[in-house]
């Protein structure tokens, strides 16, 4: 027997359930984990309400966790029993003391990244790679607007960005968290609670604006996004924090500038083994160089049964950086 977070309904964090839960074998192509750490991601709150459905209830929940292989399918090839891995897009299930895992959705995880430093960084490490190698090419010495720069995926794409040489400017929410991105490698921060985000993103480029901008919040900063870019900019909408964009006015980008938007995902650009071996391989390589530090705070480190706990914190934003459950 194993335990396991779970809900049967949709709703807030009161619904996740600790529960016994008996694995089953890993199939063929399947690799059994036993997870040492769990990645947290804000994705996850939106299957937890129903804003992303899932496939059925009870559900599991999560898709990203670091471990050990414990069992392997008749037909894997790439993992054996002991093996350090880990893993960002696996069937829902992560948060769990054991999940079986398609062997095309683990990677090898180096002996010099901890469990709890590749739970941490592995989904939110894949996305700023498709996000400012893939999505768009950030250049060196070029501005670009990046929303939630002191949450889990921004202090890695601040980190990013400085070795890159690009300008990351950052949103935040207060001036420890300002701090925080900065600390991390961000240019400069707008803290949209005591400033306007378009007025003082023009101020800092000069006017010139910028040429793309990132934003996982969604429906409160949508409108600033566009009113931030430059004709024929890129809107990078990969995240709705604060609720879903919906009824967008196409005429209103051609009057903003012939804008572009694009709303991508890692699926996207993640959909085989060679492309997460690229794409983790980058990550690894900047973790190992010390260009990106992944360090979680000890009081954002919950026991996998307090699952709930974890969520009210990340809800609330009073989290910085990444997040973990550990079983």
């Amino acid at each position: 027997m194993a335990k396991r977070i779970q809900f049967s309904q949709h709703g807030g964090p009161n619904v996740l359930e600790w529960v016994d839960v008996e694995p089953g074998d890993p199939t063929d192509f399947e690799v059994q984990v036993e997870n040492k750490a769990i990645g947290i991601n804000y994705i996850d709150t939106y299957v937890r309400s129903g804003l992303y459905p899932s496939a059925s209830l009870p559900s599991g929940l999560g898709t990203e966790a670091a471990g050990k292989v414990v069992k392997v399918g008749a037909a894997v090839s790439h993992f054996k029993p002991g093996d350090r891995v880990v893993y960002a897009q696996a069937p829902i299930g992560a948060y769990s003391e054991i999940h079986n895992v398609p062997q095309d959705r683990l990677a090898h995880l180096p002996d010099a990244i901890s469990f709890e430093q590749g739970a941490a960084s592995f989904l939110k490490g894949l996305t700023v790679h498709y996000l400012l190698r893939q999505t768009y090419h950030v250049a060196p010495g070029e501005a670009f607007l990046f929303h939630a720069a002191a949450g889990g995926v921004g202090l890695i794409a601040c980190q990013w960005a400085k070795a890159l040489g690009a300008h990351l400017i950052g949103t935040v929410g207060s001036a420890e968290k300002a701090a925080i991105a900065q600390r991390a490698g961000a240019w400069a921060t707008i803290n949209y609670r005591e400033e306007n985000i378009a007025e003082r993103l023009s101020a800092l480029t000069d006017g010139k604006k910028v040429r793309v901008v990132y934003d996982s919040v969604g429906k409160d900063t949508w409108e600033a996004s566009l009113d931030c870019l430059q004709p024929r900019g890129l809107m990078v909408s990969f995240g709705n924090a604060s609720g879903p964009v919906t009824g967008i006015d196409l005429a209103q980008l051609n009057k903003k500038g012939s804008l572009y938007v694009t709303r991508p995902s890692l699926f996207g650009y993640i959909t085989n083994r060679a492309e997460l071996e690229l794409a983790s391989n980058e990550l690894f390589s900047m973790i190992a160089s010390g260009a990106i530090k992944i360090d979680v705070a000890e009081k954002q480190k919950f026991a996998l049964r307090d699952a709930q706990q974890a969520h009210i914190a990340l809800e609330n934003r009073t989290t910085q950086g990444s997040s973990l459950l550990i079983p």
